[in-house]
């Protein structure tokens, strides 16, 4: 059986000035897999993240996402997927309905489906009675997961996550990602950065970055073996050694 391409990458380069941030790399990511792209600070994950998003143009190569052209469909490329940075991106002044009201119709979710949308991902969260909380007193990692059903709730073919779990205890981070297999399983492709390399073990496939360059991709058992190493940390390690750049 044929498996359908969420993302297709072929030889996409960066420069900026005489640096290649990201060189010549290619890869696929398939629809509903749990994709994790791994890099030191620096190797170039985030800069080809923006790319794939929309938000940078390539120097050179060509990728598509979501089945449009990063080129020249960058706007539907953003209409069909979701975002969420290692930053917080909600209003702490709103309160958690009315970001993910915000939210809706900035995607264009028609008002007679948001309200029951709204309320359906609230109850996954068990975050009923804190609709009318504002967004400013809850807990990081309630606020984390919140982000989450915001770059969700549109349900995209694919959400972009960028560290997602960091500054978060370990418990947190396994309930977001209870969060990360419901979306995959409901269809949505993940495509996360995590510098957690447990976090890694959870993805379907993993590709390992350095120096702009993807220097290792497959699954976590694969890798483990190709590396001779017990976990994703040893993995990480072995390349991260071979790596020229200094991190910034």
């Amino acid at each position: 059986m044929t498996k359908h391409k969420a993302i297709e990458v072929h030889n996409l380069t960066k420069r900026f000035g005489a640096f290649k941030a990201v060189d010549d790399i290619s890869f696929e990511v398939y629809a509903g897999e749990i994709f994790g792209f791994i890099g030191a600070n620096g190797a170039g994950k985030t800069t080809a993240m923006r790319i794939l998003c929309g938000l940078l143009k390539p120097s050179e190569g060509k990728a598509e996402v979501a089945g449009f052209n990063i080129d020249n469909q960058s706007h539907l490329i953003k209409e069909n997927i979701g975002y969420m940075s290692q930053r917080f991106s909600l209003y702490e002044d709103l309160t958690v309905e009315e970001n993910l009201r915000l939210y809706g119709g900035i995607y264009g979710i028609p008002k007679k489906e948001l309200n029951p949308r709204i309320d359906e991902q609230l109850q996954v969260l068990n975050f009923m009675d804190s609709k009318k909380t504002l967004v400013e007193t809850l807990p990081l990692g309630w606020k984390q997961k919140l982000a989450f059903i915001a770059a969700t709730i549109h349900r995209p073919k694919i959400v972009f996550l960028d560290e997602p779990t960091g500054g978060v205890d370990p418990i947190t981070r396994r309930q977001f990602w209870e969060l990360i297999y419901q979306a995959a399983d409901s269809g949505i492709t993940v495509f996360v950065t995590t510098h957690y390399m447990d976090e890694a073990e959870y993805c379907d496939r993993v590709s390992i970055m350095a120096d702009g360059k993807i220097k290792a991709l497959n699954t976590p058992k694969q890798l483990k073996i190709d590396f001779q190493a017990s976990s994703m940390d040893g993995v990480f390690d072995a390349i991260a050694k071979t790596s020229k750049r200094s991190e910034i």
